[in-house]
């Protein structure tokens, strides 16, 4: 009674193990069967000395015979050499319009965002006491010229009085005296006039500079003040327009060396996303001194902004084109490896075979790299299956893009012009 259940358990193991081992077997056979066929890069022949369709599969060939690969050739072509950094848009000119003079704001005469041109009129303030006040000045002014005539009259009579030796010196000296007196009088009276006309010149309000009209910030009815400290209106001068950018200290050299030369260095202004180019323009001025804190230097860039697709304070992605590398060798950034040797790549060596090549390295914008030592133009690198080779590795080549017609320089044309400078992009640096 006792060793019964001992032999039922005993077989219920047995059992476990074979069904484990019978899914084990399934899922080996399921694998073997999904794999890859190598027979299908392999030569006729090939394929029906392994059985041909229908004999079976060839096995993990993967491992077991050469690699598959994907190869490119190097070229020689012309590398812009761009370096990129966060700007801000800043407006050329910015004026707070405010009025001159005191008094109530009676008239409007712009809307809200629309373009001006400096001397437009904008608004205009009470000018009925201004009026009144220049009419004080004007009155003073002619009662004081009457009075000046008066005295040129009498001193001129007392100049012949004298000259026939019937009045004192004395006399002559006073009405003199008097004559002086007046002129300084209506020197002081003119300027109170012309005081006058400036203050009801300035109840109304004109556009200082050109630019385009911020949002309306007092309304009709309000007192204003003179110099108020809340602004009527802001005037940005948004064409052109300028970028402040900063580069670090590293990568002033060759952008000096040009920009004092008197090269013009071409600058794109990149949305926030880095996916569309929004304006071109030119680098305008630098900074005098590097911020010891971040040891940069700031920039300032020019653009036109006739479409105004910059604001004042966007930031913006910016994109200086310090330099063009003139035929230069071109390799894929894929195909370069870093070991502990340094740089390298696998070269193809004829048709089947792949040798480790060391290179020296420059610049990269992300899809191509400079390569200055270890490569010439048509070498042919492997861009995919490096994970798996070794020096001299057999590899069978699945894709070969030498055989598309290239062009030296062909990556800065039409459309790969654009996946260099836009979406795809990354910041060049200088050194690899």
């Amino acid at each position: 009674m006792v060793d019964q259940p001992m032999q039922s358990s005993g077989s219920r193991h047995t059992r476990r193990w074979l069904t484990g081992l019978l899914i084990l077997l399934l899922i080996a056979g399921l694998c073997w069967w999904l794999w890859p066929a190598k027979t299908a890069h392999a030569p006729a022949a090939g394929a029906a000395g392994k059985g041909g369709p229908g004999g079976g599969r060839p096995g993990f060939g993967a491992f077991a015979g050469a690699v598959p690969v994907r190869v490119s050739p190097a070229t020689v072509g012309d590398f812009p050499l761009y370096y990129k950094a966060l700007g801000t848009v800043t407006a050329t000119n910015t004026v707070n319009v405010r009025s001159r003079v005191a008094g109530e704001l009676v008239k409007i005469y712009f809307q809200e965002g629309q373009r001006v041109k400096a001397g437009d009129l904008l608004a205009e303030i009470d000018p009925r006491s201004y009026q009144i006040a220049l009419q004080q000045a004007e009155g003073t002014l002619a009662q004081n010229q009457a009075q000046l005539k008066n005295a040129q009259i009498d001193f001129e009579r007392y100049k012949g009085l004298y000259a026939e030796d019937s009045i004192a010196k004395q006399k002559v000296d006073t009405a003199e005296a008097l004559l002086g007196q007046y002129q300084g009088t209506i020197k002081t009276n003119q300027a109170a006039v012309n005081d006058a006309k400036l203050n009801l010149e300035f109840t109304k309000i004109r556009a200082p500079i050109s630019g385009r009209l911020g949002l309306r910030q007092l309304d009709l009815g309000n007192l204003v003040a003179a110099n108020d400290t809340t602004a009527l209106v802001v005037i940005t001068q948004t064409q052109p327009i300028t970028v402040a950018f900063t580069l670090p200290e590293t990568n002033l050299t060759p952008v000096l060396t040009r920009f004092r030369s008197g090269a013009q260095l071409p600058v794109e202004a990149w949305d926030r996303g880095d996916t569309q180019k929004q304006a071109d323009g030119v680098l305008r001025s630098l900074d005098n001194q590097i911020d010891v804190t971040t040891g940069t230097l700031k920039f300032k860039a020019f653009f036109d902004n006739q479409s105004e697709v910059l604001f004042p304070n966007q930031f913006v992605n910016v994109r200086l084109l310090a330099d063009t590398l003139k035929g230069v060798v071109l390799a894929p950034s894929a195909a370069i490896q870093f070991g502990t040797d340094g740089t390298f790549a696998y070269v193809m060596e004829g048709d089947t075979k792949v040798r480790i090549r060391n290179l020296k390295v420059g610049a990269s914008d992300g899809d191509h790299t400079v390569v200055t030592e270890g490569l010439a133009s048509g070498d042919r690198v492997v861009l995919e299956g490096t994970d798996r080779l070794r020096d001299g590795s057999d590899v069978e080549v699945v894709n070969d893009s030498s055989d598309v017609p290239t062009t030296p320089g062909q990556h800065l044309q039409g459309q790969d012009k654009k996946d260099v400078s836009a979406t795809d992009a990354k910041p060049v640096k200088a050194d690899a």
